[in-house]
């Protein structure tokens, strides 16, 4: 008898989400597809991203931290001196999902935003050595910078040809053109390839800035936010509390305090913040008709049964203020003409109830949803997953359900990573999962996850200590409760910064001039919203 082949693997992630906006979490918008596949699937309710965009998807393609695989901050090189953790590029001591996935005979594509290639190498007349066919991909239809136009994405590519935005059709609109991509390869897959398994990456821009979305997307949306957040973010707990998602103890996060009153605000001005709101969710719910075109065209080609769709967010809710102006009137936005983001007080409500945002490593920042999705390896399809992950899982997890095998630790030229993931395939039988921490540092933002107990602080700010079980939304501090753990987790995360690349070591006390230069590089780039 003929073996079988090893599951399909669908990967999909999306861009600057926050962790309760998909209705399967408590959110309002409307994505029926995805909460399809939860509710034919498992939620998981503490999975963690990297806090950013690029060292989200450096640590998802490679199951390692992002330091480690190069792209420990942005794509351009640590402002301060080199050093390999900041490289801004994918190194040669990881190895790409595709590039662990392929020899086990897995076909491989990509569909959307790469983004872990240094700015250095993204133009047309560039090397390509970073890009995906020269890390795994087969296929690759997508952008290879950060953020793009949706109506005329400048850095549209076609495996390793730039396409550019002149040449579009009319109507051109890029989260239907990378649904489209995927719908394509899924369509092809079983006809050229019969009997073969796939590894297929969806990585949609939605909802990223710019706000960009159709008008006809937009307007069942014009009423939904007037209420404002003061009002909306109480009534969105309470959802969330009765799914299950949070604990009923746990509180409500504080509204930053430079989060106006909404009640304070002109009529105008709740006017302009609600449909702002408003473009963003019509992007999302684009975003979910995508996907349900692509799982439609799973069933149709008979291939969902043995597939593994993942789901997930690269970080949390973005309070980057994104304006450039270039309209007369704020009912504009939304056209291609306009480049604006949706701001700090709705970040702060895609985020309820956590705080902090994409940047930090508070719960704001690195909470993601994860929907998994696979009829023939998930037990008791609906139920929610409460065991914390992390995207260095990803890895492990399609190498035990591929048998596909990693270079063993320390093995070629570059001396490969060993992988620090565990499996996520116990939970999709209900068993625990083992592991030991989970690390975080971005812009000398920095956490540890032991058990129960987070430790976390901010840049140059002292640590801060939760227990997670009674308190996720990080509103009692219990450091000068417990010093001793205190230390002891700090002492930790020190002995994992030293193998991962982190560098320098940030102590509570401040950051060096390199980290600093980062960080005025960043601000640099909020400002102009490169």
């Amino acid at each position: 008898m003929k073996k079988q082949a090893p599951a399909n693997i669908l990967l999909i992630l999306n861009d600057d989400m926050g962790f309760s906006d998909l209705g399967c979490y408590g959110g309002e918008i409307r994505t029926p597809h995805l909460d399809r596949l939860a509710a034919g699937g498992v939620r998981f309710t503490q999975f963690f991203n990297t806090a950013r965009c690029c060292p989200a998807r450096a640590s998802l393609l490679t199951g390692l931290y992002p330091h480690q695989a190069g792209v420990g901050w942005m794509t351009t090189s640590d402002m301060g001196g080199s050093h390999e953790g900041y490289a801004g590029d994918l190194n040669d001591r990881c190895r790409t999902l595709p590039e662990v996935l392929r020899p086990s005979g897995y076909h491989t594509a990509m569909s959307g935003k790469w983004h872990v290639t240094s700015r250095r190498f993204t133009r047309p007349e560039g090397p390509r050595h970073s890009w995906p066919l020269q890390r795994g991909f087969e296929r690759f239809y997508g952008i290879i910078d950060g953020a793009a136009n949706y109506w005329r994405p400048e850095s549209l590519t076609r495996g390793n040809t730039w396409v550019g935005p002149r040449d579009l059709p009319e109507g051109y609109y890029l989260t239907d053109a990378i649904a489209d991509s995927a719908c394509d390869f899924l369509d092809e897959h079983p006809r050229q390839h019969p009997g073969t398994p796939f590894f297929h990456y969806v990585a949609f821009t939605a909802p990223h800035w710019p706000l960009h979305a159709r008008a006809e997307d937009i307007e069942p949306y014009r009423q939904t936010y007037t209420a404002g957040w003061d009002r909306m973010r109480p009534a969105k707990l309470e959802r969330m509390r009765s799914m299950g998602i949070v604990d009923p103890g746990w509180d409500l996060s504080a509204r930053d305090g430079d989060i106006p009153d909404w009640g304070g605000l002109s009529a105008d001005r709740q006017a302009e913040f609600a449909f702002r709101m408003a473009v963003y969710s019509a992007q999302i719910e684009c975003m979910d008709r995508g996907i349900g075109r692509i799982v439609e065209r799973l069933r149709e080609t008979g291939q969902l049964e043995r597939t593994l769709i993942l789901f997930l967010s690269d970080n949390g809710g973005c309070a980057e203020e994104i304006h450039r102006g270039g309209f007369r009137h704020w009912s504009e936005i939304g056209q291609a003409h306009t480049y604006e983001s949706y701001g700090k007080p709705w970040a702060n409500y895609s985020n309820t109830p956590f705080r902090e945002y994409k940047h930090w490593v508070h719960e704001g920042g690195i909470a993601t949803p994860l929907i998994a999705h696979w009829p023939e390896g998930i037990r008791n399809p609906g139920r929610l997953e409460h065991q914390p992950g992390h995207l260095i899982d990803i890895m492990a997890t399609c190498i035990e359900l591929s048998g596909a095998a990693y270079p063993p630790p320390g093995s070629g030229s570059a001396r490969i990573h060993p992988l620090p993931g565990r499996s996520l395939l116990p939970a999709f039988g209900e068993r625990p999962l083992v592991r030991e921490g989970i690390f975080w540092e971005h812009e000398a933002n920095r956490a540890l996850r032991d058990g129960p107990w987070k430790l976390v602080a901010k840049a140059g700010k002292e640590w801060e200590l939760y227990d997670m079980a009674a308190d996720r939304t990080e509103t009692r501090d219990l450091a000068s409760a417990y010093p001793e753990r205190v230390r002891e987790m700090a002492e930790r995360w020190d002995a994992i910064a030293r193998v991962t690349a982190v560098y320098p070591l940030f102590p509570e006390k401040g950051m060096d001039y390199g980290q600093r230069s980062r960080m005025a590089s960043w601000e640099q780039a909020a400002q102009t919203g490169v």
